[in-house]
C-alpha cells in the first residue's frame, strides 16, 4: 500500500526500536552496508573521547529490520526518529527500497550515513575501530556494549558477521 510507513533499523534499532509498530519483518537495503563509519560524541562518545556507531556506508547490502509504523502513530514516530537518529545531524534521511524475508519489496525510512558530515571517519582500520571503541562511552552507555548487543542481535537473527565477530573478539581482549 502506497500509505504504509516503514522504518529501517540496523543497528540498535534492530533490539531497541523504542516506538510502537504493527508490523516488523527481516529485510535486505542493498547499495549501503553497515560499518563503524560515524564517530559518536553523543550517544557512545564525547567530544573529548569519541567513539564509534553504525552508519549505513556506501555499497554492499544490508541485512536488519524494518517496522510497518501505523498511519496514526507516524507522526510521533517520525519525531522521535530524528530526535533520537540526528542529534548531531551525522545521517542523511532517505527512503530507500528494501526486500523483506518474504520477497515483498516495501519503500522504508533509512537513515545513511552522510559522508561530508565531520563526524564521517569512513574506513578505519579494524584495529583503530577497537580503540575507540574500547575506551569510550556516551549518554547511551559504553560503546563496547552497543558493539555486543549489534553482534548478539544478528546472531539471533542468524545473520553471520564475521567482521563484526572478529572486532568485538579484540575490543574484548583490550
Amino acid at each position: 500500500m502506497a500509505s504504509e510507513r516503514w522504518v529501517f533499523g540496523y543497528g540498535s534499532l534492530m533490539w531497541r526500536p523504542g516506538f510502537p509498530f504493527a508490523e516488523r519483518r527481516g529485510a535486505t537495503l542493498h547499495g549501503r552496508r553497515r560499518a563503524f563509519c560515524i564517530y559518536s560524541v553523543h550517544h557512545r562518545g564525547t567530544h573529548e573521547r569519541p567513539g564509534l556507531v553504525l552508519g549505513l556506508a556506501p555499497g554492499g547490502a544490508c541485512r536488519g529490520a524494518v517496522y510497518r509504523v501505523a498511519e496514526q502513530d507516524w507522526a510521533e514516530v517520525y519525531a522521535y526518529l530524528l530526535d533520537r537518529e540526528q542529534p548531531t545531524e551525522t545521517y542523511i534521511e532517505a527512503r530507500r527500497p528494501v526486500r523483506l524475508d518474504d520477497g515483498r519489496r516495501v519503500e522504508a525510512l533509512c537513515f545513511l550515513s552522510d559522508v561530508h558530515h565531520p563526524q564521517w571517519a569512513g574506513a578505519l582500520t579494524p584495529e583503530r575501530q577497537a580503540e575507540l571503541i574500547a575506551g569510550a562511552t556516551g549518554l547511551s552507555g559504553r560503546n563496547v556494549d552497543y558493539l555486543r548487543d549489534l553482534v548478539e542481535h544478528l546472531r539471533e537473527m542468524r545473520v553471520r558477521d564475521a567482521g563484526m565477530e572478529r572486532l568485538l573478539g579484540m575490543v574484548e581482549a583490550a
